[in-house]
C-alpha cells in the first residue's frame, strides 16, 4: 500500500477555541491532515479516512479542576521531534508515537499526546504545537467527493453497524464495554476508546476500509487471525495509551475490495471483542 501524500487544510484549533468551555463534555474534533493516494488499486485517500489529526477535550471530572485533553497529530517524519518539543513545553504528556499505515509515500507518524489545565491554554498549546509542522492551519476547500455509487447501506448491514456519511467516509464505531481510564481520568468513547472503522469508494465495485481495533490481551491474536483470514492487512500494533485501565492494545488494518467481502471480514473480528 504505497501512498503520496498531498497537503490538505487542517480547520486546526481556533475552532477548538470558540467552542471549549468550562462545562465541556467529551467533544472530538478533527483537523485532516492531507489524504494519501495509494497506489495499491490507484485509491485516492479522501480527508477524514486515515490521516485526520484530532484532538478531544473533556472536563477532569469527579471534582477535579480543570479540563484534560488527549489525540494525535499526523506528522512528516521531519516534523516529529519539533512537535514533541513544543508539546513537552506546555507540560504535556507524549503517550505513543508510530505509524498506522505502511509503505506509504512521504512517511507519516502519528503522535499521541495528554494535556491537563484549562481548555483555553490547552487548545492554544496544541495549535502552537501543529505550528511547528506544515500542517496548514487555514481551513481550505477541498473537492467534493462523488459517492452516488458509494455502498454505504450495503457495508452497514454487511458489518452489523450504523454510521454516518461525511464527504465520502463512513464512519463506523463499536465501544467497549468497561469503563475506560488514563491517568485517573475516566474516557468516553469518543475519546479515541471505540474500535473505528472507516470506508470510502476505492473506484468501480470497491471500497477501502482502515481503523483500529481497541482490545485487550486476551483478544488481540483473536483479533489478528480473524483479519488474516479474510485477507484484511495488520499495518501496525501498539499502545495508544500510558498509565491506563484497562490496558489496552489498538490493531491498524486496511482491507480493499468488494464492499460486503471487506466488510463481513470485519465483522468476523468484531466477533472477537468483548460486548
Amino acid at each position: 500500500m504505497k501512498g503520496i501524500i498531498t497537503r490538505y487544510a487542517v480547520a486546526t484549533l481556533i475552532t477548538l477555541i470558540t467552542f471549549i468551555t468550562a462545562a465541556l463534555l467529551a467533544a472530538q474534533t478533527p483537523p485532516p491532515r492531507p489524504p494519501a493516494g495509494l497506489d495499491t488499486g490507484d485509491v485516492p485517500v479522501l480527508p477524514g479516512f486515515a490521516l485526520g489529526s484530532w484532538a478531544a477535550f473533556k472536563t477532569a471530572g469527579a471534582g477535579a479542576p480543570g479540563v484534560v485533553v488527549h489525540g494525535d497529530l499526523v506528522l512528516l517524519d521531519s516534523e516529529v521531534n519539533p512537535v514533541i518539543s513544543a508539546l513537552q513545553d506546555h507540560d504535556f504528556e507524549i503517550t505513543a508515537v508510530h505509524n498506522h499505515l505502511l509503505n506509504e509515500t512521504p512517511s507519516i507518524m502519528y503522535v499521541h499526546y495528554w494535556g491537563r489545565g484549562s481548555a483555553t491554554t490547552l487548545a492554544q498549546a496544541v495549535k502552537e504545537a501543529l505550528g511547528r509542522s506544515n500542517t496548514p492551519i487555514a481551513a481550505q476547500t477541498s473537492p467534493t467527493p462523488n459517492v452516488a455509487d458509494f455502498p454505504a447501506e450495503q457495508i452497514q448491514q454487511a458489518i452489523g453497524l450504523r454510521g454516518t456519511v461525511t464527504s465520502g467516509v463512513l464512519a463506523l464505531a463499536q465501544p467497549r464495554p468497561e469503563t475506560i481510564q488514563m491517568m485517573g481520568v475516566t474516557l468516553p468513547p469518543s475519546m479515541g476508546m471505540a474500535t473505528s472503522i472507516n470506508f470510502q469508494s476505492a473506484g468501480p465495485g470497491k471500497v477501502a476500509a482502515t481503523g483500529d481495533f481497541v482490545m485487550v490481551a486476551d483478544e488481540v491474536n483473536k483479533v489478528a487471525r480473524a483479519l488474516r483470514s479474510h485477507d484484511i492487512a495488520i499495518t501496525a500494533l501498539h499502545n495508544h495509551m500510558v498509565h491506563g485501565t484497562p490496558e489496552l492494545y489498538f490493531m491498524h488494518f486496511w482491507g480493499e475490495g468488494d464492499a460486503t467481502t471487506v466488510a463481513s471480514g470485519l465483522k468476523a473480528a468484531l466477533a472477537e471483542l468483548k460486548k
